[in-house]
């Protein structure tokens, strides 16, 4: 039977309204050589503020990852949200994978508004993305907070296990970040959270993959592949903007050691912050504890003349709103849809 709801879909498109209900509009910047990249930007860019850039990670479109975070921060800054190659409307007909390209698309975004100084935020695989930005743009960066990436990781730690625990090989991980099957789903959320959340029925999972993971899986194998091959601490920038790192205290995709070997290689201009009891999906295990750390970086470091118009303090809005990511917030969604179904008494098939 043709299946006549999309609860992906549906939470995509409410994820969008809430993007723009927030002052933020879609837009699309043609970078030259078959280069498109859609960003979420300021309806209205307000020279007054600073501009903050956030960067997602691997999983669905930036929306997923970032839709808690719009209502925090909007006040304080221009936010600019770029869907990175690959993912929601982006895409690129040239060959390039690296991190490196990724980060030059996203400033040619950037320049594209006339946005020349920024803060940068980058989760999992957007921290790769940021960091990236931070050495080739140096005087663009202000600040720069990563979370959850390993951008020390070197080749050799994946087949030692110094990355993804039970995971040996790129094959492997790739089947885990593009997840093709609910179960995959399932192990991709086994890895990523310290306390396991219950698990989601096969349908929405198979909703989910079909909507989010089905597009560009051979080319985000390759920005997996690239991320991967021949990486070299020896070979790794340092930079030297102000740097938040943030990391799970039990974080099995990138594990904690790789958080204190990026603290050393950056110096004096890194600040490590652990959160305990949680693991890789920070976002959507500790969103108030992130928000405090984040804020704390970004907020209550602002410039006077940029921070004496906005409030340090947190709404109620904000103390209870969460950040959570990719298919792990579907799980309280799911109970309300599927409690409103069984009213109406519709059968999930």
């Amino acid at each position: 039977m043709a299946r006549c709801f999309s609860f992906a879909a549906t939470q995509d498109s409410c994820y969008r309204y809430s993007f723009t209900r927030s002052g933020l509009k879609s837009s699309t910047t043609d970078l030259g050589e078959g280069t498109i990249m859609h960003c979420w930007i300021p309806k209205k860019h307000d020279p007054s503020k600073a501009t903050l850039l956030l960067i997602h990670g691997f999983g669905a479109n930036a929306m997923w990852q970032f839709h808690g975070l719009i209502p925090k921060f909007i006040s304080k800054f221009n936010i600019y949200v770029p869907d990175l190659l690959f993912f929601g409307e982006s895409y690129t007909a040239r060959a390039e994978r690296s991190e490196a390209f990724q980060a030059q698309c996203v400033i040619g975004v950037m320049e594209a508004h006339k946005v020349t100084k920024m803060d940068v935020l980058g989760l999992s695989y957007g921290g790769f993305v940021a960091y990236s930005i931070a050495a080739q743009f140096k005087t663009r960066v202000a600040r720069l907070a990563i979370g959850c990436a390993g951008v020390c990781f070197e080749e050799k730690d994946l087949e030692e296990g110094g990355v993804f625990k039970e995971v040996t090989t790129v094959e492997e991980a790739v089947e885990l970040l593009i997840p093709q099957t609910p179960e995959k789903i399932r192990e991709m959320m086994r890895l990523s959270f310290y306390k396991q959340p219950r698990s989601l029925p096969s349908c929405f999972l198979q909703d989910f993959i079909e909507v989010m993971c089905t597009k560009f899986c051979q080319e985000k194998k390759e920005l997996i592949q690239a991320l991967h091959r021949d990486r070299k601490m020896s070979d790794l920038p340092r930079i030297t903007q102000p740097t938040l790192i943030i990391w799970g205290e039990h974080d099995q995709v990138f594990p904690l050691e790789l958080a204190h070997r990026l603290e050393r290689h950056i110096g004096d201009n890194a600040e490590l912050v652990i959160i305990k009891n949680v693991g890789h999906a920070l976002n959507a295990e500790r969103p108030k504890e992130l928000y405090r750390h984040l804020k704390s970086f970004f907020v209550d470091n602002l410039p006077s003349s940029k921070h004496a118009s906005h409030t340090n303090s947190l709404s109620a809005d904000e103390e209870n709103s969460g950040l959570s990511d990719s298919p792990f917030r579907l799980q309280l969604a799911c109970a309300i849809v599927i409690s409103k179904l069984r009213k109406v008494t519709l059968e999930i098939g």
